[in-house]
């Protein structure tokens, strides 16, 4: 059985990957969030666990024991829970690590698409880049999502793009995502310290269709 710790498990993404691995008897899932009462369909193989990633005594109680944690997290301070977690990681002898960031942490976003995107979130994707520079300076066996703008469409439509490559595409679905981290999930030696952008093919423009 494969046990599976789910930081910030109210997220939207998050969301759509619990119910893709609910009911898996060969999976165990560990809820981590701040607000428990968010999570109320939780699946018959998950537990829920109440707490915060900077707090670090709740934190290392979660992760020991697990096989993979995966991360779902965002915010001004997204570097700092970053560390808190890889901290916890490393104390507690867990390897394996996926960690949800975003696209344009590295200005690889090409074009007029790459301008707006910057001029857009710029200045809010600068814990996540150093949250993602934290995750690649660790030991651990990390795999890192940068997804496009999301969507709540309703399908599973995706491709990849590696670290140093241009990014493509504007947009992905929640839903894309998740069936992503589930693909690793089911199989931890894939994207193995691998650092990778999520899109939708076809969806390339100066900006996302919804904006």
């Amino acid at each position: 059985m494969t046990k599976v710790l789910v930081l910030g498990a109210g997220g939207q993404i998050a969301r759509h990957v619990v119910a893709m691995l609910g009911g898996d008897n060969d999976i165990s899932l560990t809820l981590f969030a701040r607000s428990p009462t968010k999570l109320t369909q939780a699946p018959t193989n998950a537990k829920i666990v109440q707490g915060d990633v900077l707090d670090s005594v709740k934190l290392n109680d979660a992760i020991k024991g697990q096989d993979i944690v995966y991360a779902n997290l965002t915010g001004e301070d997204l570097d700092a829970q970053a560390k808190s977690v890889i901290a916890s990681m490393q104390a507690m002898g867990v390897k394996r690590l996926v960690f949800v960031l975003a696209l344009g942490i590295y200005d690889e976003v090409p074009g007029k698409f790459g301008e707006w995107n910057n001029a857009t979130i710029g200045e809010e994707l600068k814990p996540f880049r150093r949250a993602a520079d934290a995750i690649e300076a660790s030991k651990l066996d990390y795999t890192i999502l940068r997804p496009a703008w999301l969507t709540d469409e309703d399908e599973v439509d995706y491709e990849l793009t590696e670290r140093d490559a241009p990014f493509k595409g504007t947009v992905v679905s929640r839903k894309s995502v998740a069936d992503l981290i589930v693909t690793v999930i089911r199989s931890p030696s894939l994207h193995l310290r691998g650092n990778v952008g999520v899109n939708k093919p076809g969806t390339d423009g100066d900006k996302p269709s919804f904006m």
